[in-house]
């Protein structure tokens, strides 16, 4: 028979897991044909939303059924008045602390405000309080502002590390930047330890304007639908996380996804990732579109397999 572009003839005798075994040609040559990895008709979740057409056409070329649910829309940086909102709070000197949980948020906080204000501003009213970076990446971005860090949460840099060493300080009118998902945990218990806490949170993305697929994609995760899962920027993962956790299936939602085979196109989606709970299975040689696809094909039935005798 005729699989992708190779050439097999299965048989019951030393064949592989998908049929196929090897043949000996004539003149005692022995070639082996492999059958071509492919996704072979598993179902390939992507929640690319730009180039959604070409994901679906790379998914179905690759012997995949693609399920595209775009999962954002661009955001005009002017548009957040929640970051307005608390600068103007900044510079009037409502805040003690401020604490900068992402090196993304942070730059991004600072691309925002720069729009209205002049590009020092914001800095100039950070060296003025207590500045709290959670690990090496708001730390980095901090570094690039000439905007001393006055407190670092040690490794593994979680919520639980920052509030051990801010249980002693003085300050209690903090500000908490936030990038994706709101660290309730974290929150609750800055407020315990007697604090004012406002969060801002800052973003050049949101969902998109129909949202259904999304949660159509979140409702099939959650009931195991899905054979692989590919994911090409951090924002994909936190917005399917937001309707799942709106429809009370978050939970059931990264348990799917640790039953697919997750394929992310670099360390920021993959960190993402991580940080939400799920281990990518891959990330391409290249973080390009097109070879994520094709990569995560050739992997995922060894993948799947792997992942199904591990349950």
């Amino acid at each position: 028979m005729i699989v992708g572009n190779t050439i097999s003839t299965p048989g019951p005798t030393g064949s592989n897991v998908f049929g196929v075994s090897p043949i000996t040609a004539q003149g005692g040559c022995r070639i082996c044909y492999i059958l071509a990895m492919s996704f072979t008709g598993m179902r390939v979740l992507s929640l690319e939303s730009r180039r959604a057409v070409e994901m679906a056409e790379l998914i179905r070329r690759q012997g995949g059924e693609p399920v595209v649910a775009p999962s954002m829309r661009e955001v005009p940086l002017a548009e957040n008045e929640e970051a307005f909102r608390f600068a103007d709070r900044l510079f009037r000197g409502e805040f003690d602390m401020v604490i900068l949980l992402t090196g993304v948020g942070t730059r991004l906080l600072h691309k925002v405000l720069s729009t209205r204000y002049p590009a020092e501003r914001f800095p100039e009213a950070l060296r003025r309080i207590t500045v709290v970076a959670r690990g090496p990446k708001p730390t980095a971005v901090l570094r690039e502002m000439q905007v001393p860090v006055t407190v670092a949460a040690p490794e593994p840099n979680t919520w639980r590390e920052l509030l051990a060493v801010l249980r002693d300080r003085p300050e209690k009118r903090i500000a908490v930047q936030e990038y994706g998902r709101s660290n309730i945990e974290l929150l609750e218990a800055l407020r315990g330890l007697g604090a004012q806490v406002d969060t801002v949170c800052v973003y050049q993305w949101d969902l998109p304007e129909n949202t259904e697929p999304l949660r159509d994609a979140a409702r099939g995760l959650a009931a195991g639908e899905f054979q692989a899962a590919l994911f090409t920027t951090s924002i994909q993962i936190e917005h399917l996380l937001r309707v799942a956790a709106e429809a009370g299936i978050e939970d059931a939602v990264l348990a799917g996804l640790r039953r697919t085979v997750v394929g992310s196109i670099g360390p920021t989606t993959s960190e993402a990732l991580e940080e939400a709970g799920v281990r990518p299975d891959l990330e391409p040689t290249h973080p390009k579109m097109g070879i994520l696809v094709q990569e995560t094909a050739q992997r995922a039935a060894a993948i799947l397999e792997e992942k199904t005798a591990g349950r």
